[in-house]
């Protein structure tokens, strides 16, 4: 009996597999954006090779997205031509990859995906198996239909019973980062089990594998049920492992757990929000894939609801998609936001990259939802990030610092 990886590549496979084998398997569709796929149509060149199969490849506009500048048109130029050539149907300019790769089901139960962004773990929230790679590996799935892995062992993250007001995953994810460290789980699967997360939504469950890779993992699952299945409209096929050997396991209690905030320069540095609470913060900024979905935002919209932000801080909200920003139009947030003074930009990356959209000046501080707060991310490498929940970041954009978002009934 296999962990939820071991079981996922056995199926592709149609034989038995286990950690630390090697093997080469087909990839159920293979992903790029808009700063990776240059790279992609340089390998392939050299390879003299194109697509194996146009319809399996999804290339995705987000990271700099509209070009803010002309080195940027031009890449995005460059891929635009490669995708035309190479009749790639599956092209995207909505929003963050990741996003697009789950929402619109290319990542389902039992898949096995390769995607040139080192978040594509994020796509594991449905119970698939997939992982990011450097741009020539993934130009070889591209030329292939087909990927090289040793098979990783897995670590269980075990959490039972239900957070408490105020705590949401992201705070979750932050404690978890901090037991297992930032390479604490290098080329580990990671499963995240119990009681919290199958009670969770598949947006709350990306929030959990989109970080996997801040603990050096190579994949990040939730095991497809009942509620994946309803996302999914019944698509894909979810697999059930029974008595896996996991190589250690993790508990963690959902009632424990509290506002976390991850400090400069490490994702790792996590520390109860209460070591950081009257921090004045210049920006803060909600979005990125993960936590730009329509249940983020509401979380922020009904703390920002009737409320100003602080006049020496700015708000940025990013959605992750067009659908969501459709969605959360339509539910009144953008209003919310746009009102308390947030400005509101197209879907996609945002500032999470420091290319546009909210680039920090030196000596600045922000307080973000954006999975990493590495030196000069955001812009000038003498800014500080810091990390925390999308409650977190609402309820510190009223007051200007950092802020305990327990003190709000919502």
């Amino acid at each position: 009996m296999g962990t939820l990886t071991e079981e996922i590549l056995t199926n592709k496979l149609g034989r038995e597999v286990h950690s630390g084998d090697i093997i080469i398997t087909d990839v159920d569709y293979v992903m790029s954006h808009d700063t990776t796929t240059p790279l992609i149509i340089n390998a392939l060149d050299a390879l003299n090779k194109g697509p194996w199969n146009p319809d399996k490849a999804v290339v995705v506009f987000d990271h700099i997205v509209p070009a803010p500048s002309i080195k940027a048109a031009m890449l995005q130029k460059k891929v635009k031509s490669f995708v035309n050539q190479s009749n790639i149907s599956n092209f995207y300019q909505e929003g963050v990859c990741h996003q697009i790769m789950v929402e619109k089901h290319f990542a389902l139960p039992g898949a096995v995906i390769v995607g040139a962004d080192s978040h594509s773990c994020t796509h594991g929230a449905v119970g698939a198996f997939s992982t990011g790679m450097g741009s020539t590996d993934v130009a070889v799935a591209y030329a292939t239909g087909k990927t090289w892995l040793k098979v990783p062992e897995t670590i269980q993250l075990l959490t039972e019973g239900k957070f408490a007001e105020g705590v949401y995953p992201k705070d979750l994810i932050l404690e978890m980062v901090r037991r297992v460290g930032a390479d604490g789980a290098t080329y580990r699967a990671l499963e995240y089990t119990g009681e919290t997360a199958q009670n969770m939504s598949v947006e709350e469950r990306m929030t959990l594998t989109s970080m996997a890779v801040e603990m050096g993992a190579k994949a990040g699952m939730v095991q497809a049920d009942k509620i994946t299945m309803e996302y999914t409209g019944g698509q894909g096929n979810p697999i059930h492992p029974v008595n896996p050997k996991y190589q250690q396991t993790l508990e963690f209690q959902a009632e424990d757990i509290v506002p976390k905030i991850a400090a400069p320069h490490r994702v790792d540095n996590v520390h109860d929000i209460d070591q950081f609470t009257d921090l004045n913060v210049d920006q803060v900024f909600l979005g990125t894939c993960t936590n730009g979905r329509l249940s983020d935002l509401e979380v922020a919209a009904k703390i920002l609801k009737g409320q100003k932000i602080h006049p020496e801080t700015r708000m940025v909200v990013v959605p992750a998609s067009q659908s969501v920003l459709k969605e959360a139009y339509l539910r009144g947030y953008i209003d919310i936001f746009t009102e308390a003074g947030a400005v509101v930009p197209n879907p996609g990356c945002g500032p999470c990259i420091g290319r546009h959209q909210g680039v920090l000046a030196p000596e600045e501080v922000a307080l973000t939802t954006m999975n990493r707060n590495f030196q000069g991310r955001m812009g000038s490498p003498e800014a500080e990030i810091y990390l925390g929940s999308p409650a977190t970041i609402a309820y510190s954009a009223i007051k200007g610092k950092i802020a305990d978002p327990r003190e709000v009934q919502v």
